[in-house]
């Protein structure tokens, strides 16, 4: 089984160094998907909701994962060279001030709008209303997790770090998303 196991990840390094952005796309939708499968059986959905999950992988696969690539060349480019605790600081407050207020809003958005199907009217007020609690709540999560990411992931594994969490992040904001969901059924 280990000889398994270790094959496996020798070829997922391999295609993370050939082929980066498509490893780190497909990596982000495959966790994103477990992550709804997760969320739904933890909200007592009796019948997997495949479209849903479709949709949650899709979110993943065309966004996280290419956002991350990208953000973290972006962050080793605009922080070349420099190291150390107050870069490290840098870094995860940039990060908490720009990425973590779009990704959370886009979300939302994108949640209620694609996954849902709900109109603009009610995903905008659904916004208004939640978002400040999602992001109090994510800048008192976020910042440990970028601090590790940041200190100690090498770039090349930093958003596989970031989507592993980000799955369980997700699961918070899928059920969040689905009590505020069941509430005005």
């Amino acid at each position: 089984m280990s000889d398994i196991v270790a094959d496996t990840w020798r070829r997922y390094l391999l295609q993370l160094q050939l082929h980066p952005l498509r490893t780190k796309a497909i990596t982000a939708g495959v966790l994103a998907g477990c992550s709804d499968t997760i969320a739904q059986k933890i909200s007592g959905i009796k019948r997997l909701q495949f479209r849903r999950l479709l949709l949650i992988m899709l979110y993943g696969f065309a966004y996280g994962g290419p956002f991350g690539h990208f953000l973290h060349k972006l962050m080793d480019t605009i922080f070349k060279g420099k190291k150390g605790n107050k870069t490290v600081a840098q870094k995860v407050l940039l990060e908490q001030l720009t990425s973590s207020p779009w990704n959370n809003m886009f979300f939302m958005m994108y949640y209620g709008l694609v996954v849902e199907g709900r109109p603009w009217g009610l995903v905008k007020s659904k916004v208004r209303k939640d978002y400040p609690t999602i992001q109090l709540t994510a800048w008192k999560f976020w910042p440990i997790v970028g601090w590790i990411n940041y200190q100690y992931m090498p770039l090349q594994f930093r958003v596989l770090f970031h989507s592993f969490v980000a799955s369980c992040w997700a699961i918070f904001l899928n059920l969040k998303a689905r009590s505020i969901t069941a509430k005005r059924d």
